[in-house]
Formats: structure tokens, sequence, C-alpha cells
């Protein structure tokens, strides 16, 4: 019997996404997951060091493993590296209830907002949100979609993409052809109240709006959500929230660039994980007098433990 889970895979010492390629690549990972454990996708995001995932499963084991395994050899093999990406264990939370599992997809789909990477969800590319209510809000793919056969260099080789699935012209696969889209909306009504689940504030009507479950479940807020994000400040995520994020800061993605293709060439490794950790630890005072960013941060995308 399938249940709807809120599940959240997140990295500690390192990004898991260091570009475009692999925020499609992972994205692509993922909906075919889906597809091979007969799982119903309802929202996902991908940040730079987790990922969460609204999803409809029997077996929400088998079908973080099938994601994991897939997007795990690809990244090893583009990077040189070894071992296991992300934590050992996955974060996971049953949801009962319709304003449970609506709380639960608004916060999902905001937190590219709390974690001040964009002022609105809608300006966030890897997530799912622009396959939601498209109709009403007018949304075209960029680019068109790509064709079949050109579609295989984007997903793991001995991959099959089902024939519902599209991509865009990037290779990522769209959102509306593999989301419970109907479903979505349904739960949220209308457009018009989508939209309000969105710029809605953080506050104790959630809390209060849940009870209408009545379900022993714990209400959803943003501190269960990002749970099993291992490094947070929830006074910043809801700071952020209130648009007070500093937007032109340098995201990982950007850092990652400088890295990958400014830094490295010029020790001739193609990979961060072909640095010893002195030369790493070495290029995160460089990166920091630079780029004027965090400690953390610069580890995080040299993968510093």
């Amino acid at each position: 019997m399938k249940k709807t889970y809120h599940l959240c895979l997140s990295s500690d010492d390192e990004v898991m996404f260091r570009n475009r390629e692999d925020f499609i690549r992972g994205i692509n990972c993922l909906c075919l997951a889906a597809h091979y454990t007969e799982a119903i996708l309802l929202a996902y995001v991908f940040m730079s060091n987790h990922v969460h995932i609204i999803v409809r499963t029997a077996d929400p084991q088998k079908f973080m493993t099938k994601f994991r395994y897939s997007y795990n050899k690809y990244f090893n093999a583009k990077y040189h590296r070894k071992g296991r990406i992300g934590e050992k264990e996955f974060f996971k939370i049953e949801l009962v209830g319709l304003y449970h599992l609506l709380t639960a997809i608004a916060y999902v789909l905001r937190n590219p907002v709390h974690h001040g990477i964009c002022a609105t969800p809608f300006g966030y590319e890897f997530s799912s949100i622009r396959g939601i209510f498209r109709k009403e809000f007018g949304w075209n793919t960029p680019g068109g979609t790509l064709p079949g056969k050109s579609a295989y260099r984007f997903i793991p080789s001995r991959s099959v993409l089902p024939e519902s699935y599209q991509m865009n012209s990037e290779g990522m696969i769209l959102p509306e052809t593999v989301i419970d889209a109907q479903d979505i909306e349904h739960q949220f009504s209308t457009a018009r109240s989508f939209l309000y689940y969105m710029n809605r504030l953080s506050g104790e009507e959630w809390i209060r709006e849940q009870l209408q479950d009545q379900t022993s479940l714990p209400a959803i807020t943003l501190e269960s959500i990002e749970e099993g994000v291992m490094f947070h400040d929830i006074n910043t995520m809801l700071r952020n929230e209130h648009g007070r994020a500093n937007y032109a800061a340098m995201t990982d993605i950007m850092i990652c660039h400088e890295i990958d293709k400014i830094l490295l060439p010029n020790y001739r490794v193609s990979s961060v994980y072909q640095l010893t950790i002195r030369q790493r630890e070495d290029m995160v005072g460089f990166i920091r007098r630079r780029y004027n960013v965090p400690a953390s941060q610069a580890k995080r995308c040299l993968a510093i433990p």
C-alpha cells in the first residue's frame, strides 16, 4: 500500500551538485527511480547539498536506494571520487491529511527562498514548481523539448525513458510529465490558493490549520522539514522568507564553477577530489579573500570534511 512521505537526503561535508549538468542528472535519476519503483512524485527541490522530495510509495527505502545508486555512480565517475554521496541515512516523515500534505509541499517548493537563493520559489529552476497549474500561470517550456534519441545522453546507460517523460532542450526531464500535477491541483483547489501557500509567512496559523486533519502526527513546520539537513539556521531562513536575504551573495554553484573552471587547471587536475586535503585547505583562504564567502561554504565546495 502506497503512503505519502517527505524524504530528505543531505550531505554534511560536500556539495552534491556542482553545476547545472549535475542538477539535471540528479533530477533525471529521481524521475527514473520513481518510474522503476512505481512511486508517484508530488514535489521535489534540489539544493546544492540536499534534496527534498514528496512522494507516494510503498517502499521509500527501495525508491531512495534506486535514486541514490544511479546518481552516485554518475557523480563518482565524473569527479574521480569514491564512496557514498550524502549521509548514510535519509530523513523521512509520513504525511497524513490534507493540510499536512499542503504544508509539506509548500515548504519543499519554498526551500530556495528559505535558503536565500531567490526571492520567489517560481524563480528557482531545479524544482517541480513549474509543473503545477501550468495553464493558469502560462508556463511554457523554454527552448522546446528534446527529441527521443537525443534524450538518452542525459540518463544512466541502459535506462529506458518512459514515453510519457519529456525533456527540455538541456536534457532535464520536465516536471509536468512526471509529477502527479492533477492530484496536487485538486488538493490545492485553485491556482490562487496555491499562490497563497507559496507566499504565506510561517507562523502558528500553519500549525492550527493542520489540527483539522485530526491525526496523531505532529504538525509540519519549517523546523521539521529541515530536520534532515544537518547545517541550517532557522532564524536566518525565516528572515529570508521575509525577503531579507542577500541575493547578490555567491551561491555554491557559482563557487564550484570558479573552483572547477578557473582554479583547478592551475593544479593540472580535473576534480577537487584529485587534490590533497592540504591543497584544498590552502585554496579555502584564497576563495574566502577573493569572493568574501564563509569558510563553511568554501570548505563545502572543496569537499573538506
